[in-house]
């Protein structure tokens, strides 16, 4: 009989375990791409939109894991210039944008502000 963890066969349960781990190295040592920020900002989406009238713990969750993976220059100004081109065609309102760090309690290097100059940032 098959050894179970977690009601799985084993050999499920540590295929789960070292994807996760691959995805964690692959995330430390890689830049985070415009589709991965439009991705993990999705729960920001009424808020910024003007539908919500604050943004919820998975919205201000996603903008930490947002800023935390800006750790360059390049990547902080590759993710401006993201959410600079993303935010019209989501129907982000600016003001909502400029609020949503504060909003979040998060201090971040990439201001999520369409109207900002990716170029001044360092």
């Amino acid at each position: 009989m098959e050894k179970k963890v977690l009601g799985f066969p084993w050999s499920i349960d540590l295929g789960v375990v070292g994807f996760v781990i691959l995805v964690a190295t692959a995330y430390a040592v890689e830049a985070m791409t415009c589709q991965q920020a439009i991705t993990t900002l999705m729960p920001c989406q009424p808020f910024l939109t003007g539908a919500a009238p604050a943004p919820i713990f998975p919205c201000c969750l996603a903008v930490t894991t947002v800023n935390t993976a800006a750790t360059t220059t390049q990547a902080r100004r590759d993710l401006c210039e993201c959410f600079e081109k993303a935010a019209p065609a989501f129907g982000v309102k600016p003001e909502k944008a400029k609020q949503l760090p504060q909003l979040c309690g998060v201090t971040v290097s990439v201001p999520i502000d369409p109207t900002i100059n990716c170029k001044d940032i360092q």
